[in-house]
């Protein structure tokens, strides 16, 4: 879902960039304030997998890395507990 809405609100903020003159100005500063959070969202997603959050540092080596971290994000996550915590579709509310 927060990929979701990024997509979203980018395509917003393009379409208003290019009514009111301004070439990419709202999108850089939207992809700065997302910048931590999205960072964020990717180490949760690594963790329900079962791997360190540092495997987002992958994505630095040119077109294999984010190949392979897009698969490590798409894969569904570890059943039961790991040891970053319990898998978040198996907690019961």
């Amino acid at each position: 879902m927060f990929f979701l809405f990024n997509v979203i609100i980018a395509v917003v903020l393009n379409v208003v960039d290019r009514v009111i003159g301004l070439p990419g100005a709202l999108g850089i500063l939207y992809n700065l304030a997302v910048l931590v959070p999205g960072v964020g969202v990717g180490i949760r997603r690594l963790h329900d997998t079962d791997r360190s959050g540092w495997w987002i540092l992958i994505a630095l080596i040119p077109v294999i890395g984010i190949i392979i971290l897009i698969v490590f994000l798409a894969q569904e996550g570890k059943p039961g507990q790991n040891q970053y915590g319990t898998n978040p579709k198996e907690v019961i509310a």
